[in-house]
């Protein structure tokens, strides 16, 4: 099959884990397009690595909330690394998914994830639970009482949303979300989906001291 799209789930620099997956995914180059779901860097030994390959692959990701953080500390210090990162979106719209780091506010209508600002984009990259208005509990863990819910039982929309962020959570597939961190830089795996195939495919993630 032809023009794959492979939904990639949080790296957070763990470049090792990433080339055992496309590897296990049968990645062609040329072929197929990569989509990172965000949060590419940091906690990992080799965050500058995974950028290098993403961008030597032409990924085309969308940014979660341990990149914008390294961007704000003014990482990575290699401007050609840090120019590509700078560019990446929020969010990303394909006819039949929604490409966003961790969830969508409740009031938003699908084609709204592509102008984010301000409070909007950290709410994109960083809620777990909210209320049906979009309020957030003052912690995630342990998991607050209603009416907080997980964003994703507030979601309508048409297209199905790919995500991360939720390393606790973990693998998460319904008809309307396909959620990929699990926790490949705590010991768990390094997921990915291809949509064209529906077809989840996951490899071991580091080991847990890392």
């Amino acid at each position: 099959m032809s023009g794959r799209r492979i939904f990639l789930g949080d790296i957070q620099g763990c470049l090792e884990p990433l080339q055992r997956l496309l590897a296990a995914a049968g990645y062609v180059r040329g072929r197929d397009r990569l989509h990172p779901v965000g949060d590419m860097v940091n906690k990992g030994p080799d965050s500058e690595g995974v950028l290098r390959q993403l961008i030597d692959l032409d990924a085309e990701p969308v940014l979660g909330n341990h990149d914008l953080w390294w961007l704000a500390q003014g990482l990575p210090a290699d401007p050609a690394l840090r120019g590509w990162l700078e560019r990446q979106p929020i969010a990303r719209l394909f006819p039949d998914v929604l490409l966003i780091h961790a969830g969508v506010h409740p009031h938003w209508s699908e084609e709204h994830v592509v102008e984010l600002r301000g409070a909007e984009i950290e709410f994109a990259t960083n809620v777990r639970y909210c209320t049906a208005d979009g309020e957030r509990p003052a912690s995630d863990w342990p998991p607050p009482p209603p009416p907080f819910l997980p964003w994703d039982a507030f979601y309508h929309g048409r297209r199905r949303v790919v995500f991360g962020h939720w390393a606790r959570r973990g693998l998460t597939r319904t008809d309307k979300v396909i959620g990929l961190d699990t926790g490949c830089v705590y010991g768990g795996r390094l997921s990915a989906w291809i949509a064209e195939e529906d077809r989840l495919v996951q490899v071991p993630g580091l080991a847990r001291q890392c």
